[in-house]
């Protein structure tokens, strides 16, 4: 910790880069084979210490350094001398850490991911992170006399016996209880996935019916967290017929289950059920990132064979073209891939706990540290909250089937080139869809950047452009789907204009952005305008779920979302 307010140690960092192991960046650099720019390395070395000079003669004066930075914000900090001025210190020399990733000279992958590792010793240096270094943590100390410590420790022994950091009061909530409360019935399951149907809220219904496909990653009910901000209370309550697929948390009986078994035992399966109970041939379909990706391959499975069961699809931060992953970059290079072919390609399990990991590395102070400083430090219980109760609620996935995808998704890309993936001895062709899209993007997505999403409009329907619409929402990966209209908050950006008018180019995301109008509050409702659109007349609900075939076997949400990793 004392390295990070040190001028001496970073001076001896500046003078000694190129050598292995002479601070954090050069031994990161060594395993990357990169190499430093001298002249910008000597440039950023005499800014430093021009700034830290600075800063050095303002504390000698008594001076209180601005403190920009929320983990430094409350008067603790600021009314201390010696933590302000540690606080202010640590902020330059992160900042001069980081700038150092641009004087490299290596790949742009590389860059990333020394960028990625050089982050994670930043953020994990904080002084915040340290009861010796935490004003606000000792302050707590003193005023209960020791009992915040005691707590701290008690809530950390906690968390090592669950295998997780508390983000959530995790006693305030239960699946079927007050998450995952919309009413409905299990229709149908097999060892992959139980299937749901929601109970009609309406008098009518639009006469084809919605099947969700949610991501395998978590559990479906990120989109049925509390009644007022479910995504899928609010589609029943539309007018739609709604089936969800919940697939099961793997276990030992699904490791050597692959893609293909997700496609044609998950949602190829699904669609042939929800075709049969709804007594429709063309259904709306949803995918919700990985169950875009899948709902998306199983559509163009089907069409190769001759059947077209979309009469709309739903994207929302899909990846279907994973020429930019954003932050997930840095998990994919062929080592990494091949690591994990080795381990559970031929069978085995991917566990959602080193999932979860590795997403909460890509936000560290917001899903890591806050919580190592008010649990374990502070001794403060976590505030009860859905949505990052979900986010502990991981779940594992078969070692084929991950592997699968990351090596044909993510590390080469083939899902978009026509007839290079074949699922079941079928080729993919997304091209071949025959459905209009709805493409949704968050605009702050760190793990489908919205320009990735936005790639979709490319892959699909090349022929009638007009066939797919874009909505681009604020906020990121989860909060900017889950932003129900009940709350209205956030806001939408939406581009309707043809092709030439407005958009210099029909599939340029930065382009599209330029011409688009922003709408205040949710973008639910443009969402529920085209499910309508594409529903067919309005009908009476049936009396009852299911059918001759597929009998009702348990209420939603079903076992299997309530089984743990």
């Amino acid at each position: 910790m004392s390295q990070m307010s040190d001028p001496a140690q970073w001076q001896s960092w500046f003078s000694k880069l190129p050598t292995a192991d002479a601070n954090p960046l050069a031994s990161i650099m060594q395993d990357a084979g990169a190499t430093v720019q001298p002249q910008a390395m000597e440039q950023l070395k005499n800014q430093y210490l021009e700034d830290f000079g600075v800063l050095w003669q303002d504390f000698l004066a008594g001076k209180t350094p601005a403190l920009d930075d929320r983990r430094f914000s409350s008067p603790a900090w600021q009314g201390n001398p010696m933590s302000s001025f540690n606080a202010a210190s640590y902020l330059l020399n992160a900042k001069f850490l980081t700038a150092m990733v641009d004087t490299v000279d290596t790949s742009r992958h590389q860059k990333q991911k020394i960028r990625f590792a050089v982050q994670q010793i930043v953020d994990a240096m904080s002084p915040a992170n340290f009861l010796a270094t935490n004003p606000e943590a000792q302050e707590k100390l003193i005023e209960t006399k020791g009992e915040s410590l005691t707590k701290g420790l008690a809530n950390m022994l906690a968390d090592m016996n669950k295998g997780h950091i508390s983000l959530s009061d995790e006693t305030a909530f239960e699946v079927g209880r007050n998450l995952a409360t919309t009413p409905g019935t299990v229709i149908y399951e097999n060892p992959l996935f139980q299937l749901i149907q929601y109970t009609p809220a309406t008098p009518t219904v639009h006469q084809r019916p919605l099947l969700m496909v949610p991501p395998c990653i978590n559990k479906f009910y990120i989109l049925d967290l509390q009644p007022e901000n479910s995504l899928v209370r609010y589609a029943v309550e539309q007018g739609n017929t709604v089936f969800m697929i919940s697939w099961r948390n793997a276990d030992k009986s699904l490791e050597a289950v692959t893609w293909d078994d997700y496609i044609e035992k998950g949602v190829i399966e699904a669609i042939g059920v929800v075709r049969e109970v709804g007594g429709q041939d063309q259904l709306n379909l949803f995918g919700f990132c990985i169950g875009g990706t899948l709902v998306s391959t199983a559509l163009s499975v089907l069409a190769a064979r001759g059947d077209n069961p979309a009469a709309s699809l739903t994207l929302l931060t899909s990846l279907l073209d994973f020429s930019d992953t954003g932050v997930l970059d840095v998990f994919i290079d062929e080592t990494q891939v091949s690591l994990r072919e080795q381990q559970i390609k031929a069978g085995g399990l991917m566990l959602g706990r080193d999932l979860a990991s590795t997403f909460s590395s890509l936000r560290p102070n917001d899903l890591v540290w806050n919580y190592v400083q008010s649990n374990y430090l502070k001794g403060n219980e976590p505030p009860p909250f859905d949505l990052l109760y979900w986010n502990s609620d991981s779940t594992n996935l078969p070692g084929p089937m991950f592997c699968y995808y990351l090596r044909n998704m993510y590390l080469e890309n083939r899902l978009r080139e026509p007839g290079k993936l074949a699922v079941g001895g079928t080729t993919v062709d997304l091209s071949a869809i025959d459905a209009p899209v709805f493409v949704y993007g968050s605009r702050e997505d760190h793990i489908v950047p919205w320009t990735s999403a936005f790639g979709s409009m490319n892959l699909l329907n090349p022929g009638k452009p007009k066939a797919n619409r874009f909505v681009l929402g604020a906020s990121g990966h989860i909060a900017g789907v889950i932003n129900s209209p009940v709350k209205n908050k956030r806001s939408y950006w939406t581009n309707d204009k043809p092709a030439g008018r407005g958009v210099a180019k029909p599939h340029d995301p930065e382009a599209w952005l330029a011409g688009a109008i922003e709408t205040r509050g949710s973008w639910w409702p443009e969402w529920a305008a085209f499910l309508a659109e594409h529903g067919g007349k309005d009908v009476k609900p049936k009396a009852k779920p299911g059918s001759a075939t597929y009998k009702a076997i348990e209420p939603a949400p079903g076992r299997y979302v309530k089984a743990k990793g």
